[in-house]
């Protein structure tokens, strides 16, 4: 398909023309058959630390579960995705968003013959590196980490390294942004366009209810491919990435979708995320955070258990801090920020 969009290296499925494990033949009972390129789960799989397979779970199962019990998906649900600390609870939050970034993510792999579980575990997991008010907490957080602050690398390799997943799991985690290298497997590269058709359809529909844009003002360029509400344009990406897939054996999107996709995340960044509010809150949010950052390298005692031992203004102190920080919800780090820092309840964060 000479129209085939990426959104990292083309990585293969199977040969063009792969036969869909359609709903007719699922409740047939008929087996799904893996992909040429679907990656296989072996034993206890390929882990940092070697582990004895569990006797009724695949190694790609076992992560979707130590992920979902894990403190540091749970901490997602006080993290937001775009409102931050908003008076409506229907509007989501950075848990929320993971969510459906993994209903997506496995509509998509299933009736490719992907592997599910993996494909699961990887959107669940893929914004656990994620610090407080969002995208605002990585420019912060930057200065203090070598090569600086990505929530797709720190989730990877700190947030969930005491799990022990599988290497493709964190892989898929560590490369699931668009500017990150390709995953290395087709299942993270699902997971890397689920993100994005997630976020793109889920923020447009919380600007609707918050306010900040109206249905009507979504470009032409997007409403005439996929419509104008989240369920229509859910249905219209996911059922063209399959078709693609199917078509092409390599995880990509056709064109026609693929601008109508681009067009709707220029739009939101425009509308929504780059409105001179939120770069205000965003702003006002960073600053808080680095402050934060600031004073438990230097009181390190002030962190509690984490601080104990730890000499003020060191390395270990600065790896302290910033591991404490990002794993702060919004609530809390506004609350750390008054108690701490001296904050103003009225200067905190807070979407407009």
């Amino acid at each position: 398909m000479s129209d085939l969009v990426v959104a990292h290296a083309p990585l293969f499925v199977g040969p063009p023309g792969i036969d869909l494990a359609e709903r007719a033949a699922r409740e047939d009972l008929r087996p799904i058959t893996p992909a040429p390129g679907a990656t296989r789960p072996r034993g206890a799989g390929n882990r940092a630390v070697d582990e004895e397979p569990d006797r009724l779970r695949t190694c790609f199962e076992r992560d979707l579960d130590r992920i979902q019990h894990s403190k540091a998906f749970r901490r997602l649900a006080g993290k937001c995705q775009v409102f931050v600390a908003p008076d409506d609870d229907h509007l989501r939050t950075r848990l929320t968003h993971a969510i459906e970034v993994a209903q997506v993510a496995v509509s998509i792999a299933r009736p490719v013959g992907l592997d599910v579980p993996l494909t699961a575990a990887a959107a669940t997991g893929h914004d656990c590196g994620h610090g407080p008010a969002g995208h605002a907490s990585e420019g912060a957080l930057s200065p203090f980490v070598d090569g600086g602050y990505h929530h797709a690398v720190y989730g990877a390799d700190v947030v969930l390294a005491p799990l022990n997943l599988c290497a493709e799991t964190l892989d898929a985690i560590r490369n699931h942004s668009w500017n990150r290298p390709s995953p290395t497997t087709p299942e993270g590269e699902v997971v890397a366009w689920a993100d994005r058709i997630a976020y793109v359809c889920h923020d447009f529909e919380d600007a609707v209810a918050a306010g900040v844009v109206r249905p009507h003002e979504l470009p032409d360029a997007v409403s005439a491919v996929v419509g104008r509400d989240r369920r229509t344009q859910l249905h219209g990406f996911i059922t063209a990435m399959v078709e693609t897939i199917a078509a092409t054996g390599v995880v990509g999107l056709r064109r026609p979708e693929a601008d109508a996709l681009d067009a709707f995340r220029a739009f939101n960044y425009e509308r929504i995320y780059l409105r001179p509010e939120a770069v205000e809150q965003a702003n006002r949010a960073a600053r808080l955070i680095a402050a934060l950052v600031e004073h438990f390298v230097e009181d390190p005692r002030a962190m509690g258990d984490d601080g104990v031992g730890v000499a003020p203004g060191s390395d270990e102190a600065v790896a302290g801090a910033v591991r404490y920080v990002s794993g702060m919800t919004d609530r809390f780090a506004a609350t750390a920020a008054v108690e701490h820092l001296g904050w103003s309840p009225r200067s905190l964060p807070r979407s407009a």
